[in-house]
């Protein structure tokens, strides 16, 4: 697990050096976005001074990685304010949304997943392949609107959009969640297809055990495996899917946050929001690999 954790350093000071070359790239001034058009320039020329922009490149990127080090995120530009500290008001609503698709999505695979593959080509497989080729060809830009369309214009059941109660919830966790079913539907119903053809499965059989137990601990114990792995991928990308699902349904969270600091040139929120959606990314992924092994001794003997 420890050594785990450690390849995920060299990882995300990759991802660093990538967020603060593609920025300093992107055409823009922020200062100008800041004071606008008509600032006087002594003004704009402080306020560069204030923020280090007028630095060269290296300079920057030399205090940008030794902030870093520190756990410094730097000041947002727009906010006036740290950067760890706009994120950390923001992530909560995002964790909150990626858990509840992420529980949503589980929820509609799994069972559909197993029906499909006990009972191939029955009535349950063909509803599984549906909501699986709807999950992977509709977007997410058109999943929400056509939500809000129909249960919040039409219906009237829940709320357009924002953060409030659970109602508020809904929509957006759906339409989240619908990409990453369909994915794991399908593998579901494939791994559990293969496992239910494995030797120790058609030997449990022989054993003379029922068919619940053979399904439950000898079947499913298998055939979870990739959907384990696969889920936590799905589960990372979640975090990032959320800026679409967000700005749909004016959900507070760091994706909303993101798009509103690309839109005002605040390089520095920028930075702190890819990097903390990063970060979360690939500990995800390396808490995947660790479960993984945990399922299927044959991956720790690999590894």
């Amino acid at each position: 697990m420890l050594r785990r954790l450690l390849l995920c350093v060299p990882t995300l000071l990759g991802i660093s050096l990538l967020v603060f070359a593609f920025l300093a790239l992107v055409p823009g001034d922020p200062v100008e976005m800041m004071l606008g058009e008509s600032a006087a320039p002594a003004d704009s020329a402080a306020v560069r001074a204030q923020l280090g922009l007028d630095r060269p490149l290296v300079e920057r990127l030399a205090a940008f990685l030794g902030d870093l080090a520190r756990g410094d995120l730097g000041t947002s530009i727009t906010y006036r304010a740290p950067v760890a500290q706009v994120i950390a008001e923001r992530w909560p609503a995002t964790l909150e949304l990626a858990a509840a698709a992420f529980v949503t999505a589980l929820l509609l695979a799994l069972p559909l997943g197993v029906l499909a593959g006990l009972r191939p080509h029955g009535p349950g497989d063909r509803l599984a392949r549906l909501v699986s080729l709807a999950g992977t060809c509709l977007p997410s830009f058109w999943v929400g609107p056509l939500l809000v369309l129909v249960f919040s214009f039409w219906l009237g059941w829940l709320p357009v959009s924002g953060r409030g109660g659970p109602a508020h919830l809904v929509l957006p966790a759906v339409t989240l969640a619908l990409g990453m079913a369909g994915v794991l539907v399908r593998l579901t119903r494939a791994s559990l297809l293969v496992a239910l053809r494995e030797d120790h499965v058609r030997t449990a059989r022989a054993k003379g055990c029922s068919p619940g137990r053979v399904l439950v601990v000898h079947a499913l114990r298998t055939a979870l495996v990739p959907v384990v792995t696969v889920a936590s991928l799905q589960g990372g990308a979640l975090l990032a899917g959320a800026i679409v699902t967000e700005t749909v349904f004016a959900w507070p969270g760091l994706g909303r946050l993101m798009v509103q600091a690309i839109s005002t040139r605040d390089y520095p929120l920028v930075q702190g929001c890819v990097l903390v959606l990063a970060a979360g990314y690939v500990l995800v992924n390396a808490l995947a690999d660790v479960l993984a092994a945990r399922l299927d001794p044959r991956l720790r003997d690999a590894a």
